[in-house]
């Protein structure tokens, strides 16, 4: 059987955490993001989108 090629998303933190909401700066940290420009990769799953649409005006998305 052919295995399914799993999309990856970079992931890269624009704009800074500090005065968010404590809950969006746990999902940045919760996707491995710290310091600003920082990139990331993860798999494209649900629950990466969802973390994503959470902060999406924090971030920038990627598909590679």
């Amino acid at each position: 059987m052919a295995k399914k090629k799993v999309k990856q998303l970079k992931i890269t933190l624009k704009r800074s955490t500090i005065k968010r909401l404590a809950k969006q700066k746990a999902t940045a940290k919760a996707l491995g993001l710290r310091k600003l420009n920082q990139s990331v990769v993860h798999s494209d799953t649900p629950v990466i989108r969802g973390m994503i649409n959470r902060i999406s005006h924090l971030v920038s998305v990627e598909e590679l």
